[in-house]
């Protein structure tokens, strides 16, 4: 099923200025990716996968096992990967386009798994935020867990305060994660085994409470804020260098675009989680020009 989208992403990384609609009637929009010259969106809420080509014509790419919360990203060899996060696994796309699991996460940690980042090895990394928010759950600290090229997971990261968005740098060499609820960014060093090292506070980030991010090639980093209703980008430090706001919650940001130049933002009223799918649609996927191109992964 395809529908058109209210925008061209082809026109988005010539104009300046403000953010664009490009996409509406989503539930709540999550983990953007640019794949194959397509924007692709995770519509939680929908249960689906959407794709976006260069006439922002939406198409209806994949079925998601769950509601929420789940999560995409692909392996070298093109794979896909979606996270099902209160199945507590990682599946496969195989060739005819049918999900398989490649990891069970339930015996690394308890709680809902939520965002995902592949690297250049085949190892996927994988968070868990703790707590069943949905369910009301109190706080519990989350954790990040790598997956092999085999499927072997194990954790390699805790004492995680509400882990969401991650990214690695174009070397492979640092994975930066977002903790939306201790407002900061904090990165680690990737080690050879796929194991993380060397945790520090990459950017303190004031009232910003940081979702979804994305690396540019100059070594910044945009985030999503729902609260807020922005997303940010900053350098590593935390020093504010740019910022789009918008009317509703910014979930989550991708660069993407025929040059790499173009943000794309998936933004949704907030009226938490007791009310996260009640009424109208209102996600959105919303493009503005960047200073710098799209770098690292995803």
């Amino acid at each position: 099923m395809t529908s058109a989208g209210r925008g061209r992403l082809g026109d988005m990384s010539r104009t300046n200025g403000g953010p664009t609609v490009i996409l509406d009637a989503l539930t709540i929009g999550e983990s953007p990716r640019w794949h194959d010259d397509r924007l692709w969106v995770c519509n939680w809420g929908a249960g689906e996968v959407v794709a976006l080509d260069v006439e922002a014509t939406r198409e209806r790419m994949l079925d998601a096992p769950a509601a929420i919360p789940f999560s995409i990203d692909w392996l070298p060899d093109g794979r896909l990967l979606l996270v099902s996060g209160h199945e507590g696994k990682l599946l496969i796309q195989a060739a005819d386009g049918s999900l398989g699991v490649h990891a069970d996460l339930t015996g690394v940690a308890r709680g809902a798994w939520n965002e995902i980042v592949a690297d250049g090895r085949g190892n996927a990394y994988v968070n868990g935020v703790g707590f069943d928010m949905m369910a009301g759950e109190p706080f519990a600290p989350g954790v990040i867990a790598v997956v092999a090229p085999d499927g072997a997971a194990r954790e390699v990261a805790g004492d995680l305060h509400f882990p969401n968005g991650m990214a690695l740098t174009a070397d492979g060499a640092t994975l930066i994660v977002a903790e939306s609820y201790a407002r900061r960014l904090t990165a680690f060093d990737v080690l050879a085994d796929g194991g993380l090292a060397n945790r520090r506070v990459w950017a303190d980030l004031g009232d910003g409470v940081p979702d979804g991010i994305c690396l540019d090639a100059e070594g910044a980093v945009w985030y999503a804020d729902v609260p807020n209703r922005r997303c940010v980008r900053v350098s590593e430090g935390g020093e504010v260098l740019a910022r789009v706001d918008v009317d509703r919650g910014c979930f989550a940001c991708m660069l993407g675009g025929a040059d790499g130049r173009t943000l794309f933002v998936v933004a949704a009223q907030w009226q938490g989680a007791d009310a996260m799918f009640a009424g109208e649609r209102t996600g959105q996927v919303l493009a503005a020009r960047a200073p710098a191109p799209a770098a690292g992964r995803p």
